[in-house]
């Protein structure tokens, strides 16, 4: 059988540091005082989690482009809202370990800098996916074969992804 993270969404960088960063942060509002665990603590870990929620709903529709970027767009403000939930977890002293969510904020700000350069890429680099295509030989704009994903998705890695 085939490794499901080779193709699909598992395998993008962008999924996965999301998906680490939900789980941490869930972790973290677990230690919440009981009022916040409630309040700011449930916010904050419906936000981490629709991050990486959304990237998976999107590449499921990553045949449309646009479709695709609307998604993506709307992961990226689910990052930023994830960040300024944490920032109101810091500056009201909820948190137990000073600096626990700026470091997560951090990573939040991380996340959305390699989100957006995905967008970038999307709206460069779109191509079909491989299921889609006219047939198993079909030649892309190159007039080779294609990959078996988009050319976004088997680009080289840069380490800032």
């Amino acid at each position: 059988m085939a490794d499901p993270g080779k193709f699909g969404y598992q395998h993008l960088e962008i999924y996965r540091r999301a998906h680490d960063l939900a789980v941490r942060v869930h972790k973290m509002t677990l230690g919440l005082p009981a009022f916040e665990t409630y309040e700011e603590g449930s916010q904050v870990r419906r936000s981490s989690k629709s991050v990486s929620a959304l990237i998976v709903e999107g590449y499921a529709l990553r045949k449309y482009r646009d479709e695709f970027l609307h998604y993506l767009h709307r992961a990226l403000a689910s990052a930023d809202e994830t960040k300024e939930h944490l920032r109101y977890l810091q500056d009201t002293g909820s948190v137990r370990v000073v600096g626990e969510c700026s470091g997560f904020a951090s990573e939040c700000e991380r996340l959305s800098a390699s989100i957006g350069r995905f967008i970038v890429g999307v709206e460069r680099d779109h191509s079909r996916p491989f299921y889609l295509r006219a047939g198993p030989n079909s030649a892309g704009p190159s007039g080779r074969a294609e990959n078996r994903e988009s050319r976004i998705e088997n680009r080289p890695r840069s380490s800032g992804d």
